[in-house]
């Protein structure tokens, strides 16, 4: 099984120690010619104009220590990706937390895609960084575009004859679509939170409970070791767990599964 995670915005400081980046070591290494293009145009933004810098990468004034982040990219002390990302769905995920077992199985299973370094496994060392899949950096344009061919060549291989569970959002979904084969073991998922108003039962998608479910599912499957290689399994792994699922068939073949997890209140 292959899990496709988000990023986050928010993200742990590597403090003082720690060995600065390694981009040979890195995982999926068929991404690093991509990789170095976009830390030099990243650090070439951000050692121009400050104003012009935090206007590309969507921030406000009192962003600006992200800039001076992004300038120390190669300088900065690195952390593992496990460690690294903060927020509702990492830190319902607790991936640190984990036990021997399920922590291997996130090694193993986990994949978390970035605007600056493509796709990446739990154990890989990076430096804090602020980079979006949503900016157009200067001479590269469109980051999903930039990615695509590189992960198009990597990815169908990881993934291999297994379950592809795409927890990612639309815009690191662009980055790599499956397609064929891949794309009809793939169950893409979307939470709904439900809830009763004036006597009228109503469904929408919250960003916190979105984030918190999937990281609290994404544990869940590694502290069990289950392993389902379809859609149709995982959903009823996902029900024996105690989780609402609604299964819903692509409309074409080698399409993937949508699966929605409706929530109440967590």
């Amino acid at each position: 099984m292959l899990v496709l995670l988000p990023p986050s915005e928010g993200k742990a400081s590597s403090g003082d120690s720690g060995p600065v980046l390694d981009l040979p070591g890195l995982s999926l290494p068929g991404l690093n010619a991509v990789r170095e293009r976009v830390i030099d145009s990243l650090v070439t933004l951000c050692e121009g104009d400050e104003v012009k810098a935090l206007e590309v990468l969507g921030l406000g004034p009192k962003l600006r220590g992200e800039v001076l982040r992004n300038l120390e990219l190669r300088e900065s002390p690195t952390l593992p990706v496990a460690e690294l990302y903060t927020g509702v769905l990492y830190d319902s995920l607790g991936l640190h937390t984990l036990d021997k077992a399920a922590g291997e199985r996130a090694d193993r299973s986990l994949l978390v895609f970035s605007g600056l370094w493509g796709a990446l496994r739990p154990t890989d060392r990076i430096p804090p960084y602020r980079l979006s899949m949503g900016v157009r950096l200067p001479g590269l344009g469109a980051l999903p575009a930039l990615w695509r061919e590189a992960l198009d060549a990597e990815l169908p291989e990881l993934a291999g004859d297994g379950l592809v569970l795409d927890l990612r959002s639309s815009a690191y979904g662009a980055a790599w679509r499956p397609v064929g084969a891949v794309a009809a073991r793939t169950a893409t998922v979307r939470v709904l939170h439900e809830r009763e108003v004036d006597g009228v039962v109503k469904r929408s998608v919250v960003s916190h409970f979105n984030k918190a479910t999937k990281g609290r599912l994404t544990r869940g499957l590694l502290e069990s070791g289950a392993e389902p290689a379809t859609p149709q399994e995982l959903a009823e792994v996902l029900r024996e767990a105690g989780w609402t699922v609604e299964t819903n068939a692509p409309a074409k073949r080698n399409a993937p599964w949508g699966l929605d997890v409706v929530v109440s209140e967590i």
